[in-house]
């Protein structure tokens, strides 16, 4: 008997969408108002589901307690009130989309759960727009 359990946190940070490689002029028409040189910010929602076997002992999939404090030290204080683009080292070289954004944490979060726990990540970047990754 496979149950996913979700736990959904919320964290605040500033980026700027923007390719290095290319003009000024190719960055605008990409990235538009995403490329301004004095970054924009987002109130992200993120949620993390993990599939697994109900533990017959605890009856959990895993303790939510022990998700939550996961995510708090991966994710929330990494990122919370950051600008991605300067005070990350994962962002330094890699733009921070939503798409990238959401690949890094389910890479953050991966190593600290057990194998047999699949992994997926949501991450809102607004209302209407969000991303996930399942790895």
């Amino acid at each position: 008997m496979q149950v996913t359990i979700c736990r959904t946190e919320h964290f605040n940070a500033a980026h700027r969408l923007h390719n290095p490689t290319w003009s000024a002029d190719q960055n605008h028409r990409v990235f538009g108002k995403c490329n301004n040189p004095n970054y924009h910010g987002h109130n992200y929602n993120l949620t993390v589901r993990l599939t697994g076997t109900v533990d017959p002992e605890t009856g959990y999939v895993y303790d939510m307690k022990r998700l939550s404090d996961l995510i708090k030290h991966e994710i929330l204080d990494r990122y919370d009130h950051r600008n991605l683009n300067l005070d990350t080292e994962e962002f330094q070289s890699l733009n921070p989309t939503a798409e990238n954004i959401a690949v890094i944490i389910w890479q953050r979060l991966r190593p600290h759960l057990d194998a047999t726990l699949a992994l997926s990540v949501t991450l809102h970047e607004t209302d209407r727009n969000f991303v996930e990754y399942h790895g």
